[in-house]
């Protein structure tokens, strides 16, 4: 049996997360969704995923920051992180550290797209 990658989606938009939350699951995902910056650093010093899905304007903790952090951690260096926000500013200083970034509105398909680019599969 083929071990489910480990998602941690990062995003303060309660319905949006859900919705990524519910896609990820379907394709067979393991998943954690959290809404606050603060919370997102607590779980990733427990927890090594393989995906990040990081929104940039969180509560408490910007993106830019967990972005900082997850690059220095050496726990984490293997980890994929793909950068999603409307912020066309901040999307474009996240994009020399993350994996790939999307810009908000963006399409499921193109979420599975990058999972399959970086050769992350589910089931």
């Amino acid at each position: 049996m083929i071990n489910a990658i480990r998602v941690l989606i990062i995003e303060d938009e309660v319905d949006l997360g859900r919705a990524v939350k519910e896609i990820m699951t379907y394709i067979g995902a393991e998943t954690t969704l959290v809404h606050d910056g603060q919370v997102a650093l607590d779980w990733l010093a427990q927890h090594v995923p393989d995906c990040v899905i990081l929104d940039l304007h969180l509560p408490n903790v910007s993106g830019l920051d967990i972005l900082n952090a997850i690059r220095a951690d050496e726990r984490l260096k293997e980890t994929r992180v793909f950068v999603v926000t409307a912020d066309t500013e901040r999307l474009s200083l996240a994009a020399q550290q993350a994996d790939a970034t999307l810009s908000k509105p963006y399409r499921v398909a193109e979420l599975v797209d990058l999972l399959r680019k970086f050769r992350l599969r589910a089931r």
